[in-house]
């Protein structure tokens, strides 16, 4: 519930800044994926980031995300890609053998079959965060706990500069390295119009 609030804060703190868009708004919800408290057709894009490997049912979830989207709208998926997930997984158990942690790595193909299955059609695909991917390899490499081992900290050093800065260098070398490296498999799909 303290997250629930955090956001809430968060968002609060975006108006006062003034960075957030003019008549838009943004309210804190607590709800289960499996089911969210919106009416059906309720939202024009619905995106589920990195949350899909971590719910045992996802078949539900992914459900749920399709019903709350309006006929013609728009979901995107995005979970991490299935060699560097991987990786952490044979560098170390902490990294998903802990409540919440993930509990499956999809292959691509499989993702796809899973959000078919709820009548959403792919209409494009990619692979993004590339950069994050060693750091993360580091991380299970040193040791989850080990939030202070030099190499991971210098690397998230970069992370944050490259977030903060967006340096064309590191525009440049994840573009290049996505299809490569990427950390996360993104899909975007369309929910069809319903026929008369």
């Amino acid at each position: 519930m303290s997250d629930v609030a955090d956001v809430g804060a968060m968002f609060t703190a975006m108006r006062g800044a003034g960075e957030a868009r003019t008549g838009g708004a943004a309210v804190p919800v607590q709800a289960t994926a499996h089911r969210l408290p919106f009416p059906d057709g309720a939202f024009d894009v619905v995106i589920a980031a990195e949350i899909l490997e971590h719910i045992p049912d996802d078949r539900s979830a992914i459900a749920e995300a399709v019903r709350v989207l309006r006929p013609g709208g728009a979901l995107a998926v995005t979970v991490p890609r299935w060699w560097p997930e991987r990786i952490c997984w044979a560098l170390s158990d902490a990294y998903h053998q802990v409540e919440g942690g993930h509990v499956r790595i999809y292959r691509h193909r499989q993702l796809l079959s899973r959000l078919r299955a709820a009548s959403v059609v792919p209409v494009g695909t990619h692979y993004a965060h590339a950069l994050h991917s060693p750091y993360w390899w580091l991380r299970c490499l040193f040791g989850m706990d080990k939030e202070d081992a030099f190499l991971p900290r210098l690397y998230h050093r970069l992370l944050v500069y490259d977030i903060m800065r967006r340096p064309w260098w590191t525009r440049v070398a994840e573009r290049l390295l996505n299809p490569l490296v990427g950390k996360s498999l993104v899909i975007y799909l369309g929910k069809p119009e319903q026929t008369p």
